[in-house]
């Protein structure tokens, strides 16, 4: 099992769950993180860091979210690793609580 990035990330994109991942398994867009399946060991250590509760076990991704996973691991082949927490995009806390928000996913 591995742990996946959904929607709640787009346009937030906090970053303190790459500094707790002991095997830099979080790739970076230009405005969402992912988690690369084939490094992360579950170690569940990312899910209580991410303030806008946005990962998930592959388990327990949410029905709405399930597209996620395969997303997840398309771009994690495409996408650099991120090893050092970011600051927040200016605009992260407005984008916070939206619903709706894969329109605005940039490749």
């Amino acid at each position: 099992m591995t742990y996946v990035v959904t929607e709640t990330c787009i346009r937030c994109k906090y970053t303190d769950c790459v500094d707790v991942c002991p095997v830099d398994c979080f790739r970076e867009g230009p405005n969402f993180l992912v988690i690369d399946p084939d490094e992360c060991i579950d170690c569940t250590l990312c899910v209580a860091e991410c303030p806008v509760e946005a990962i998930y076990a592959e388990d327990d991704v949410p029905p709405d979210q399930k597209p996620f996973t395969a997303l997840n691991a398309e771009l994690a082949k495409l996408w650099k690793p991120i090893i050092e927490r970011k600051p927040a995009p200016a605009d992260a806390d407005e984008w916070k609580g939206m619903k709706d928000k894969l329109r605005f996913l940039e490749k």
